[in-house]
């Protein structure tokens, strides 16, 4: 048996530059950290030929094409012929576990993904590197799954870290960390007010319609681009994080004019209060309507935040600095 962890990610700034209409033309790049909430997949070996899959529900079957949840039908439409060699024709069981719901901003798709195909092919004695594991999460879900998703995400949680992850046009990714002092690092974790605002969605419909407005939108993706680049330097010269936070203010009214749905229901209204009850700024993690909304504030502020929010439930994350790992083998 094998355990795969793969921490989720919050991302800063430049969501949308990620995104292949963008950086086909141009460089895209955005400012992420993982975090310390996670992924984790076990692989281990079937008594007989049948493959269980287990998720927010189980599949048992022997034909790979009935699997109904995509991403394991697509990775064992690539490993399980490797699988069945090295298991004597004998199938698998995978089982997920998530330390946060899906569908709430924080990549988890990608961390499935990735954690996934680590766990998968680490059973069937396949090295890869953290390159590798992004590239090829990547790849199966946008190219042979057709996500309407970029690729920030399976970087994030390959590499680990606070990085500056850049999209060049040739296809190649360079996910740099960044480079500041660990007292900075500790005091933007300690900035960080994270709420979780209920609402569960498919970034799906919100992506395809950012998709969609690439074209148009470009002049507002490069602002975005541009901010996560200041709020990069802004880190490396050890600046005080309520720049940061203004950058991130700056950043979300930007965000909102990408495609509608963004900023739906009530999240202004919670925005607004966070930030008069003292947070410099904030914003929706992930694609937008819904997930987590994140503010940087003083610390001196948090509770009186949480208290103005106190119908939404505020969860501590800490930064993850390892990236997918393998934490199991027996």
């Amino acid at each position: 048996m094998i355990i795969a962890r793969t921490p989720f990610r919050v991302s800063f700034l430049g969501g949308g530059t990620d995104l292949p209409e963008f950086w086909q033309e141009e460089e895209g790049a955005v400012l992420s950290t993982a975090i310390d909430k996670y992924m984790h997949i076990t692989v281990n070996n079937r008594f007989d030929k049948s493959w269980r899959l287990g998720y927010s529900k189980t599949e048992i079957c022997e034909d790979i094409s009935k699997i109904d949840h995509k991403i394991f039908r697509r990775v064992l439409e690539k490993y399980s012929k490797l699988a069945l060699e090295k298991n004597h024709g004998c199938g698998l069981e995978i089982l997920s576990m998530a330390d946060i719901p899906s569908g709430t901003g924080l990549g988890s798709s990608s961390s499935f993904t990735v954690s996934l195909l680590h766990a998968l092919k680490g059973h069937l004695g396949i090295y890869q590197s953290a390159e590798e594991l992004a590239r090829e999460a990547s790849e199966i879900e946008i190219k042979d799954l057709k996500e309407p998703i970029g690729k920030q995400d399976q970087y994030a949680a390959a590499y680990g870290g606070l990085r500056y992850i850049r999209f060049l046009p040739s296809g190649e990714v360079s996910a740099e960390p960044v480079i500041c002092t660990e007292d900075t690092k500790r005091s933007l974790e300690g900035h960080m007010a994270i709420f979780y605002t209920g609402v569960t969605r498919s970034a799906s419909g919100v992506l395809s319609e950012q998709k969609s407005n690439t074209e148009s939108k470009r002049e507002t993706l490069r602002a975005m681009k541009d901010l996560a680049f200041r709020m990069k330097v802004c880190l490396e010269k050890n600046e005080p994080i309520r720049r940061c936070g203004e950058l991130l203010d700056e950043g979300w009214k930007l965000k909102k004019t990408l495609a509608s749905g963004i900023s739906a229901g009530p999240i202004d209204q919670w925005y607004d209060r966070a930030v008069s009850a003292g947070a410099y700024g904030g914003k929706i993690l992930g694609a937008g309507g819904g997930g987590f909304l994140m503010v940087l504030c003083p610390p001196d502020k948090r509770s009186q935040i949480a208290s103005e929010l106190k119908e939404l439930r505020q969860v501590e994350m800490k930064f993850d600095n390892f990236g997918s790992r393998i934490v199991f083998v027996g």
